[in-house]
């Protein structure tokens, strides 16, 4: 059973607006306990490390652009959460650290996707059908979001990591990029929203659906 996203049935497109929204606070608490679990507390001393929605509730990332996303089915699910705050100077692992907070939350998503998926695929015949339902939205939204925070362009997650495994030498350059562009902010994300879109929508969201089909099954 596949999520019905062209369906326009209000209370359907606000609870995927709701699970997209609890998908982005988990993936944002994933980057602060894997940078408190190597050694920077930054996030925890913050009161960051909590699935209460208030601390980290962004009123354009965490509800306009979802919202958005949601109600016009743009064919990409994204938004965002406040950064969670951590110094990459007090990570212990100064090699891989970093690459390992960046990669966090995208896993974070991953895993619910394939655990929520897996309830799909083997318990359609033994579980409540509104549980079901639930199950088929939270597997999609987070395969979504994890894979599309995994691509490597700034600002997103798969460009930290993919520069946190790097030499060296070549983390400078990337660093400078990516400042430029988080310098650019609001109108720069916008515009890489666009540019997604327009090249890569189509193939990332057959990309999606087809592991999606492998997670839940015919």
């Amino acid at each position: 059973m596949r999520p019905m996203l062209t369906q326009s049935d209000p209370v359907f497109l606000a609870f995927i607006f709701a699970v997209l929204i609890v998908s982005i606070i988990i993936h944002e608490v994933a980057h602060g306990y894997a940078a408190n679990t190597l050694g920077d507390p930054t996030a925890k001393l913050s009161g960051r490390l909590t699935l209460n929605p208030i601390p980290h509730i962004d009123l354009v990332g965490s509800i306009l652009v979802p919202a958005f996303l949601v109600i016009s089915h743009a064919g990409i699910l994204f938004g965002w959460a406040k950064p969670v705050p951590y110094n990459p100077y007090n990570l212990r692992n100064q090699r891989w650290g970093e690459a390992i907070v960046a990669a966090a939350g995208s896993f974070t998503n991953l895993f619910f996707a394939i655990f929520f998926g897996l309830l799909v695929r083997f318990g359609t015949d033994a579980l409540p059908a509104p549980f079901i339902t639930l199950a088929t939205v939270a597997s999609f939204v987070n395969l979504f979001l994890g894979l599309f925070n995994l691509v490597p362009i700034p600002p997103l997650d798969g460009y930290t990591a993919l520069r946190g495994v790097l030499p060296y030498s070549a983390q400078a350059p990337l660093r400078d990029f990516e400042n430029r562009i988080r310098t650019g902010g609001f109108v720069s994300l916008i515009l890489l929203l666009m540019v997604f879109s327009f090249f890569f929508s189509a193939p990332f969201y057959l990309l999606v659906m087809y592991l999606f089909g492998l997670l839940i099954g015919p």
